[in-house]
C-alpha cells in the first residue's frame, strides 16, 4: 500500500508522551485500475446512450456505469479506511471498514527496512517497504508506498530517537541518589529482562565508570 499524509491519528489511541510522526493513506496507484475502469465506463456508457438509441442499450450502458462506479467507491471506501502510522514509539498499520485489523511494532523491535523500486515506481513516487522486526510476525511488506526512501529514512530517525529517549528515562529512574556501582547492577537488571540489549548495557556502563 503506498501512502500520502491523511487525517490526523486519534490522539486518544496514542501512548502518554506519544506523538504522531507521519499518518498516511494509499497512494493514488492504489485505485489506478478503479479509476481508469470508471472512466472507460462512463465514455462507453455515454456513447451507447447516444449512438444507439434503443431500450436494450440503456440497460446496459447503465449497468456498466454503475458497475464501475461500485467498483471504484468500494475500493475508495479500502483506501480511506487503510492507514500506516509512525510514531515516536511504533509503527501502526489498519485497515478493514467493517472488521478492523491491523499492527503495531514497537520502534525498538524494528531490525531493519528495506525499500524497493521498479522504474515505474521511481516515475509515479511510489514503491515497496519491508520491515524485518523482532517478534512472531518477523516480515511485514507494504507496497506501492509514496516515496519510499523517505518513509524508510523516518523510521529510521525515530528509532535513534526512541533509543535516546530511552536511555534518558533510564538515567532519570536510576538518578535517585544511587551510587555508580548500584546503577550498573540496576542496568544489569534491564538487560537481563530485555529492556536494553547487550551492547547498550555496556555503552552505558562504560559512561558509568568513566565519572568514577
Amino acid at each position: 500500500m503506498g501512502y500520502h499524509l491523511s487525517v490526523a491519528f486519534p490522539e486518544d489511541q496514542l501512548y502518554s508522551e506519544e506523538e504522531v510522526v507521519l499518518d498516511l493513506r494509499p497512494h493514488w496507484w492504489f485505485f489506478a485500475q478503479q479509476t481508469v475502469a470508471l472512466i472507460a465506463g462512463l465514455v462507453l456508457g455515454v456513447i451507447a446512450l447516444v449512438y444507439i438509441p434503443n431500450a436494450v442499450a440503456a440497460v446496459v450502458a447503465l449497468g456498466l456505469i454503475a458497475a464501475v462506479l461500485v467498483w471504484f467507491i468500494g475500493r475508495y471506501i479500502v483506501w480511506a479506511t487503510t492507514s500506516f502510522v509512525v510514531t515516536t514509539d511504533r509503527l501502526i498499520n489498519r485497515s478493514g471498514v467493517f472488521s478492523r485489523q491491523g499492527t503495531e511494532i514497537p520502534l525498538e523491535r524494528v531490525n531493519t527496512v528495506f525499500f524497493s523500486q521498479s522504474f515505474f515506481e521511481r516515475l509515479i513516487g511510489s514503491g515497496d517497504l519491508e520491515i524485518e522486526s523482532a517478534g512472531e510476525q518477523g516480515s511485514q511488506k507494504f507496497s506501492d508506498i509514496r516515496k519510499p526512501l523517505n518513509v524508510q529514512n523516518e523510521i529510521y530517525q525515530q528509532m535513534e530517537e526512541n533509543e535516546n529517549r530511552k536511555f534518558d528515562r533510564v538515567g532519570r529512574n536510576m538518578a535517585g541518589g544511587l551510587s555508580i556501582p548500584e546503577q550498573i547492577e540496576k542496568l544489569d537488571e534491564l538487560r537481563n529482562k530485555g529492556i536494553i540489549s547487550a551492547a547498550e548495557f555496556e555503552e552505558k556502563k562504560n559512561d558509568l565508570l568513566d565519572r568514577m
